[in-house]
């Protein structure tokens, strides 16, 4: 039913947080036209958290090391927050170039594995779906 996830990063400078995602994280892509860059991403989960308010969400970006991502950073004059012990993972926030951050963490708590792609089901001819309607 679900085949994947779309997640939006709104900027003041979408050029620029584009540029970062593409050069600096080096996440695949593709363009869409016009240089609208569509950023394929690594394995991906999801959790509920309680709220007062519906339709707030959250994204992080999930490393190895935070320490070592941090490190890998200022190597390149990228500012990130200092680490931070949440209990569930070691936080930090990488700055972007539009002026927002991304919250990157470390996860220490347990994973799925990854929904596996079902193969698509093969499309019906076209006379197949005249017929239908």
């Amino acid at each position: 039913m679900i085949t994947g996830a779309h997640s939006i990063i709104y900027s003041r400078k979408p050029e620029a947080d584009r540029a970062f995602l593409r050069d600096v994280l080096r996440l695949p892509y593709v363009d869409a036209g016009e240089g609208w860059l569509i950023f394929g991403l690594p394995p991906a989960d999801l959790a509920v958290h309680p709220s007062r308010k519906n339709d707030l969400h959250e994204f992080y970006f999930i490393c190895e090391d935070a320490k070592a991502f941090v490190g890998a950073m200022a190597k390149r004059q990228i500012r990130c927050s200092p680490v931070q012990n949440m209990g569930w993972g070691l936080l930090t926030r990488v700055s972007l170039p539009g002026g927002g951050t991304l919250g990157v963490y470390q996860p220490r708590h347990a994973r799925p594995k990854g929904a596996r792609r079902r193969p698509r089901p093969h499309a019906l001819p076209e006379t197949t779906f005249r017929k239908a309607r």
